[in-house]
């Protein structure tokens, strides 16, 4: 069923743009015996699902089915914002948003929000309402992203949206505990611990959105061709950059007991993207088979996650196609949502040329190197074992909340 209403952006509940990581953040409690790994029975690791997709501004409806192959025009797009609900009955996990969290739930919901290209209107790259994506022979190019603590995908609107201008998708579930609507409404729980399921929703929503792409209409129309699963990315932001790098490099077991590389088994992420991120402390972190191109993205006064959180699990991660993109006095979130003009302008065209190194074929990356060097006093980037120097590092009071 497809709901075409006003703008999707405004059916988000985004209250709280700065709150990102409020609480102490999971993986570190972990190391506090709060969150134990649990044993639990696994189902198999089948698909199932059901869809809802809103698009932006009101329009005829036009049958995905009847879309017309066209060559693709060339960026900038305007973007189309639509969403699909995938039901995960695969695995048995903790559901934090009850107390006690100690309750198994035997399927997980995950609205799903999807950006993606379709004409830019007259004058300007502004969305595009109530428009299906241009079509595209083989799919484009996709980002997987994860949202931070208490916000929504939303939050980063002015990034993802750059991100789809230039000829990406942009793929971004919303997590059921960790969304400001989930925490507003859970008062006195610690719906932060819910960061212990999201590699999980990660692999399922991305697998999900292979299948719509496929052939599999019933589950998300929007998605039918749009995907190349040869192309794809994982990113995040704060907590949802810790949630992909587990997915990514981790070599342990989740809290149910299953191995994060079962986890991505299948799955071809061909880039990373860690945006104020840290490592889990309490996994083993290593260079996959496959070496994912990696962009660390941190800011030097990043009073949530410490500069020295992102160098680590930069460190961790032993190849020699990765960037570090050092950010000079931004903080957590305004570098991403931008607030930071200045941080962001440098962020979303690096981000930008690394995914198109990563997922659009062989190329050199001396325009990488220049763009991130730029204006040496908002951003510089490291390559490779050559990273950023940890001598005179400022001192930063950590405190996460509005920065």
């Amino acid at each position: 069923m497809i709901h075409l209403i006003g703008d999707v952006r405004r059916t988000v509940v985004d209250e709280h743009r700065g709150h990102d990581a409020m609480a102490k953040t999971w993986w570190r409690r972990r190391g506090q015996g709060r969150v134990q790994s649990v044993q639990a029975p696994l189902r198999s690791l089948g698909v199932a699902a059901t869809c809802v997709i809103t698009l932006a501004l009101a329009a005829p409806l036009v049958a995905a089915s009847t879309r017309t192959e066209h060559a693709t025009p060339t960026p900038p797009f305007g973007v189309g914002v639509a969403r699909c609900t995938f039901v995960d009955h695969s695995r048995s996990l903790l559901n934090y948003s009850t107390t006690p969290f100690r309750v198994l739930s035997t399927s997980r919901k995950l609205v799903t929000e999807i950006r993606y290209p379709v004409l830019a209107t007259a004058g300007g790259t502004r969305d595009a309402g109530g428009e299906l994506p241009i079509a595209r022979s083989g799919g484009y190019p996709t980002i997987v992203f994860a949202h931070g603590y208490d916000v929504t995908p939303d939050t980063y609107a002015a990034l993802l949206d750059a991100w789809v201008r230039a000829g990406f998708v942009v793929v971004a579930p919303i997590f059921p505990d960790e969304s400001a609507s989930a925490v507003g409404n859970q008062p006195g729980t610690d719906t932060e611990d819910d960061l212990a399921n999201e590699p999980g929703d990660l692999a399922f929503v991305t697998r999900s959105m292979i299948a719509a792409s496929e052939g599999d209409v019933t589950q998300c129309p929007i998605a039918r061709n749009l995907l190349d699963p040869s192309r794809i990315a994982l990113a995040g932001h704060s907590d949802g950059a810790v949630a992909v790098g587990m997915l990514a490099y981790d070599h342990g077991v989740d809290p149910q007991g299953v191995n994060y590389a079962t986890l991505r088994s299948g799955l071809l992420y061909r880039a990373v993207i860690i945006l104020s991120g840290a490592a889990d402390t309490n996994q083993s972190y290593a260079t996959e088979a496959g070496r994912p191109d990696l962009l660390v993205v941190q800011s030097l006064l990043d009073q949530c996650n410490p500069f020295l959180d992102g160098l680590h699990l930069y460190d961790s991660i032993h190849q020699p196609n990765k960037w570090f993109l050092e950010l000079q006095t931004a903080h957590h979130l305004p570098p991403f949502d931008g607030v930071d003009k200045s941080a962001f302008l440098v962020a979303s065209r690096t981000t930008i040329r690394f995914l198109q190194i990563a997922l659009e074929g062989p190329s050199s990356s001396s325009s990488l190197w220049t763009l991130g060097n730029l204006r040496p006093s908002i951003a510089r980037i490291y390559e490779g074992n050559d990273g950023p120097s940890v001598n005179d590092l400022p001192k930063v009071e950590e405190h996460c909340g509005p920065n």
